[in-house]
């Protein structure tokens, strides 16, 4: 993506199945689940720039003894220091004691068979370190300590926040993170009290209640009960204090959520190939968390996968699938190679197959597994088109014009390479703006001048302002004819309210074209008409809300706006003529055929509180307010 969005976090849960000593006598270290959870990090450090923390949970803890570790760190290497920081509780420790895992859990923090790690993309607000997950909700009876980190934005928070309040409670704020972390706390309360009743009734001491708490405390029932209001997208992972742990995965599977177990460990996270990286096991032995069902394991290592609200459409995020996840995931590369050859035909028109004059590329890396693909889907047409040739040779046919055909071939280079991100002293913004525009460089000499087309894929355009600011004018210094840009994504057109950067809806170049092109075709009005709109639909019940922006992008075909892209974002100072093409929904839905969640590009968001935030998006920007559409 040549434009850097934030987007989504990365979470993972490992419980230890066996005591630590099994994991010194097998592996040499007490400290396994420590370092496979450092291991699975570093394979989704794709997911968080902005912060990262870790938690663990020591089962049966002696009283008066600390069993909650938690460390967290927002430094621009955080995910490296927060593993420093852990690293300095055992720099001190003999060889001796290191190996011995009783001494090692009685002794020092970090070593319980509960893991929790968290990886951050702070979407709004500040990125401090009370931001940063997993969140601590403590208590002096074991059994009510919650540690609670995940991958979500809700929709609702103020109806939740509301909730919180008529229940009693007094929030210290009002976000997505700690709502839900006070909603579950409350319920989790709210059962272990209800247990404590029961068995008291029964004669039992307290201090047998516990025990009696800890086996028969329903996870499955508490989170139905405390996941009932929560409208967005959202995997979320729970610690209890006295060993029990969830994790659980939104009704519509919008967030991913993938998992294995064996004898020894049970490892949940939010990519796939993490999980197979870290633990060395094949594609097949790792599952995917159904939507609406959460993964639940006791104390006494019992697990089961239960449905804890009433599973919905599935609209997984496509955008995952195109850009956010690592490639590394085999399910995950050849979609983005399918997304690429999708392509192929709108590509082979804009150059007027003209194989010999045009160079294909890319632009940035993330986009080479689709360039990939479009490059299979020209050789496959150009195969077709040599065996018309030569078939239209007929009696005509030679060694020599068959040679001829066979040889015409696509040209394909690497023309646009990412430099070191540049840092500069210079005070003058306009100066400050030329030396950024060269983060990327190019390969010069291999488009020939004023006769080769230059062909570039990326995997999305989401502001365009990187295009425009630097990459066009950059690749312009090579003196094509013309420029053609591929996005193997669609026309990001509407804002996303379940995770991602992307909420204000004058930042979208879809969105800036598609005014320009009603202001053009006097049709200015209708901005007004539908800001009125949108204000009754706010009136309405969620559940009757519909999106009424579509009425503006229904003004004009999807080429019209792509033209109009290309006009915005070419420079004035542009030889080449520029041409942007993006990926259509029907490919992308070809492509990605899983993962339908595509909101952002459609319109159709999979719930209720969507509707509300696309409106509200929209009536922001009429008044001009550069805010997010929800809380």
């Amino acid at each position: 993506m040549s434009d850097q969005i934030k987007h989504e976090c990365g979470i993972a849960l490992i419980r230890l199945l066996q005591p630590l000593e099994y994991f010194e006598q097998k592996y040499g270290s007490p400290l396994f689940g420590l370092k496979k959870m450092q291991l699975i990090l570093q394979k989704m450090r794709n997911r968080g720039q902005d912060g990262a923390g870790i938690a663990t949970i020591k089962l049966d803890p002696k009283p008066g003894t600390r069993y909650i570790s938690r460390k967290r760190n927002n430094s621009p290497q955080s995910l490296r220091d927060l593993f420093i920081d852990v690293s300095r509780y055992f720099k001190d420790v003999s060889p001796e004691h290191l190996h011995d895992a009783e001494w090692m859990k009685n002794n020092r923090p970090f070593t319980g068979e509960l893991l929790l790690g968290h990886l951050r993309y702070g979407t709004h607000g500040a990125n401090s370190i009370e931001t940063c997950h997993p969140f601590l909700r403590q208590n002096n009876w074991i059994n009510r300590n919650l540690v609670l980190a995940g991958n979500f934005n809700l929709t609702n928070v103020d109806e939740l926040f509301e909730e919180l309040l008529d229940l009693g409670q007094y929030p210290k704020e009002v976000s997505d993170t700690v709502t839900v972390l006070e909603k579950i706390g409350h319920f989790l309360d709210d059962e272990v009290q209800r247990l404590f009743t029961w068995f008291k009734l029964d004669g039992y001491s307290n201090r047998e209640i516990n025990a009696l708490i800890e086996e028969h405390l329903d996870i499955q029932r508490l989170l139905t009960r405390a996941s009932k209001k929560f409208d967005g997208g959202y995997v979320m992972s729970g610690l209890i204090g006295h060993g029990d742990a969830f994790m659980l995965r939104d009704p519509n599977g919008i967030r991913p959520a993938f998992y294995y177990h064996d004898n020894e460990i049970l490892v949940a996270a939010s990519e796939r190939p993490a999980i197979q990286t870290a633990f060395k096991v094949r594609i097949k032995y790792v599952k995917e968390l159904k939507p609406g069902h959460a993964l639940i394991v006791k104390k006494d290592g019992r697990i089961s996968e239960v449905p804890f609200i009433e599973p919905s459409e599935n609209r997984a995020c496509s955008f995952e699938r195109i850009y956010f996840s690592r490639g590394s995931d085999k399910d995950i590369y050849l979609e983005r190679k399918k997304l690429g050859e999708e392509l192929t035909d709108q590509v082979l028109e804009a150059i007027d197959y003209d194989f010999d004059n045009t160079v294909f590329s890319y632009v940035p890396n993330t986009a080479e597994t689709a360039f990939f693909g479009l490059m299979e889907g020209v050789d496959k047409r150009l195969n077709e088109i040599k065996k018309k040739k030569i078939l239209d040779l007929g009696a005509e046919a030679s060694p020599e014009k068959i040679e001829d055909i066979l040889s015409i071939k696509a040209r394909f280079e690497k023309i646009v390479v990412k430099d070191a991100k540049m840092r500069t002293f210079i005070a003058d913004s306009e100066e400050r703006g030329e030396m950024v525009s060269h983060v990327y460089d190019v390969t010069y000499g291999i488009v020939r001048n004023n006769v080769d087309t230059l062909v570039l894929v990326d995997d999305s355009i989401v502001r365009g302002t990187t295009l425009r600011d630097s990459i066009i004018t950059m690749v312009d210094r090579l003196h094509p004819r013309r420029i053609v840009f591929v996005s193997s994504a669609p026309q990001i057109r509407y804002p996303d309210c379940y995770g991602i950067d992307m909420s204000v809806m004058g930042n979208f170049i879809a969105f800036e074209a598609m005014v320009a092109l009603l202001k053009e075709h006097g049709k200015e009005h209708l901005l007004t008409e539908v800001y009125e709109l949108c204000k009754a639909e706010l009136e309405k019940p969620e559940a009757e809300i519909e999106n009424k922006v579509k009425i503006l992008y229904d003004q004009f075909p999807y080429e019209t706006v792509s033209a109009k892209i290309s006009e915005i974002l070419t420079p004035p100072s542009i030889d080449a003529e520029v041409k942007i093409i993006f990926q259509t929904l029907e490919g992308l839905h070809k492509a990605v055929p899983n993962h339908p969640g595509d909101w952002y590009f459609s319109g159709d968001f999979p719930t209720p509180g969507g509707q509300k935030v696309v409106n509200k998006a929209f009536i922001n920007f009429m008044e001009k307010k550069l805010v997010r559409a929800y809380f």
